[in-house]
């Protein structure tokens, strides 16, 4: 059974956030200044780099709430 601590499904919500936001970075958008360095106009003009940078904090928050905020017994 597992047993989540406190501030379990903060961590939860903040990869969620996150994730979504790593999305958003990547959506085609026409009324941006510039293209983004895959070529297109995208949401955010660093698009690879802003997903990346969203991605990775994401990722380190799953594993830290998994390792740390969850006991099996």
């Amino acid at each position: 059974m597992k047993i989540r601590k406190s501030g379990y499904w903060k961590l939860f919500f903040t990869t969620v956030f996150l994730t979504i936001l790593a999305i958003l970075t990547i959506i085609p958008a026409d009324s941006a200044s510039k293209e983004c360095l895959l070529g297109y106009k995208a949401f955010c003009t660093f698009t690879p780099i802003s997903t990346v940078l969203c991605l990775l904090p994401a990722g380190i928050v799953c594993f830290v709430r998994k390792r740390f905020f969850v006991s099996y017994q």
